[in-house]
């Protein structure tokens, strides 16, 4: 099969014939039909995430049909169409049993505890547990933009954070995961100020329903905010950064909730933030990894019902070579919505 492959972290991005993996005990192979690229997967090759090894493949967000089952597979079968969360779970520890697979200590995730989805081919542990059948009128592409960002926002802004009709929701940053956060705090009835620093992001979350727009290259973002909002709700750092984080919990009024999605790698491993305004604000901070497969049909409810719309957010499609040079130059990248990667 052919895959997006590097062996030093930073080093070189090369599409390289790698062996097809095989399906063993409670696994399944899946041709990789559509995968995104996310800035998580810039992270892991930048060298950023402890659980990448090298040499590796990247990608973690994906949709496609399964080509062959292990043995101990029983609810899946050759040529279903399924996706999967980014975190896969043990389903035996009580973290699983009880619903939350995300935060599995025994996890695996495609792309960074082993080969991930940039490639034509990928191996999925525990497969009964972990894999979701995909409706037959929902496309790869859109299947696949569910995978990280918009399950990761999903599950952050209505279970953790619990956006309520008519609360004041503050999203920092317009990329794929802020876009996601943008749509699904709209969905549930909220007003909804987006921040970025370029204008067509903004422009394209103004698309997916944002009620204001900051440029924050141009005015302090959290005077904005305290101007329109007189302090909001909820805040989301859809980016990730210490300066995002910082402004989203400054732009909280009392009793806000802040919710990190975006990483925020560090050389020390940890960020300073305005704890001091947590405290005296009586701040919320919440963080959400993902979500696990059982709670999929509620979203996927969601999308048929068109309450949600993900394949608004899918901006491009590329072959394997053009998403090598996309991953090495993430980090730059000006663009808006979700780049879906076509192996």
């Amino acid at each position: 099969m052919r895959a997006i492959y590097y062996d030093e972290f930073a080093g070189p991005l090369i599409v390289k014939d790698l062996p097809i993996p095989t399906a063993e005990n409670s696994s399944v192979v899946i041709r990789v039909m559509a995968t995104g690229l996310c800035r998580s997967d810039w992270h892991a090759w930048m060298g950023h995430d402890s659980d990448v090894g090298l040499p590796h493949v990247p990608g973690h967000e994906f949709a496609g049909v399964i080509s062959s089952v292990g043995p101990e597979v029983v609810k899946f079968k050759v040529n279903d169409r399924v996706t999967v969360p980014f975190v896969s779970g043990c389903g035996q520890c009580k973290f699983c049993l009880r619903g939350d697979a995300q935060v599995c200590p025994t996890q695996t995730q495609p792309g960074f505890t082993h080969f991930g989805s940039f490639a034509e081919y990928v191996q999925i542990y525990n497969a009964d547990f972990n894999l979701i059948h995909l409706p037959d009128d929902l496309s790869f592409e859109t299947a696949a933009s569910l995978g990280c960002r918009f399950a990761t926002s999903f599950r952050g802004l209505v279970d953790r954070a619990q956006v309520l009709p008519g609360e004041w929701v503050a999203i920092f940053g317009c990329g794929g995961v802020g876009l996601s956060a943008i749509m699904i705090a709209k969905a549930l009835g909220a007003k909804v100020i987006a921040i970025d620093i370029s204008p067509s992001a903004l422009e394209m979350g103004k698309e997916v329903g944002a009620d204001y727009l900051i440029n924050s290259d141009e005015v302090d973002p959290v005077s904005e905010i305290l101007e329109i909002s007189g302090g909001v709700d909820v805040s989301v750092d859809a980016l990730g950064s210490a300066a995002t984080a910082s402004a989203g919990i400054n732009s909280l009024g009392r009793l806000g909730r802040h919710l990190q999605l975006g990483l925020l790698p560090s050389n020390t491993g940890t960020t300073a933030l305005p704890i001091g305004r947590v405290i005296a604000y009586e701040l919320t901070l919440l963080g959400s990894h993902g979500m696990a497969a059982i709670e999929y049909p509620k979203l996927l409810s969601m999308v048929a019902s068109k309450a949600l719309h993900p394949e608004l957010l899918v901006t491009s499609r590329i072959p394997l070579e053009a998403g090598a040079i996309a991953l090495a130059n993430f980090a730059e990248r000006s663009g808006a919505g979700i780049e879906i990667i076509n192996p």
